[in-house]
């Protein structure tokens, strides 16, 4: 069973997002994800200071097996970018949850985390997927 740790909240497109303790929100794809990619080869990144609409695209993830689109779970500024990804996409691999985010935003309304799954509900739809 895919790794799903209790500080995030979950999308059904398999993405994480951690609230940090200065109203930014860090983006990545779930463990579960990245095994379902396989071995991560390209990573691509918008550039900082871009408006994001909930529902568009924020990353495309590129493994050996297919590429992928990574949509942003709520609108916001796009802050930051992970630079370490354009040399070492296989980060996301190792450390979903750390080293391997994606993006950083500051959301327009924090608030939109609370409509989505906690790690019990994402892991109960993992488990219901399977079925």
């Amino acid at each position: 069973m895919s790794d799903a740790p209790e500080d995030l909240r979950y999308t059904s497109d398999h993405e994480w997002l951690r609230l940090e303790d200065d109203g930014i929100v860090t983006v990545g794809i779930t463990d579960h994800a990245q095994e379902a990619l396989g071995e991560l080869v390209y990573v691509e990144l918008p550039e900082a200071g871009s408006e994001l609409g909930a529902g568009d695209t924020c990353a495309v993830v590129e493994s050996v097996k297919a590429a992928s689109d990574v949509y942003t779970p709520l609108p916001g500024t796009l802050i930051a970018i992970n630079e370490s990804l354009a040399e070492q996409p296989e980060l996301v691999n190792g450390n979903p949850y750390g080293e391997g985010w994606l993006v950083r935003l500051r959301p327009a309304d924090a608030t939109a985390l609370e409509s989505l799954m906690n790690a019990e509900a994402y892991t109960r739809f993992l488990a219901e997927a399977e079925d």
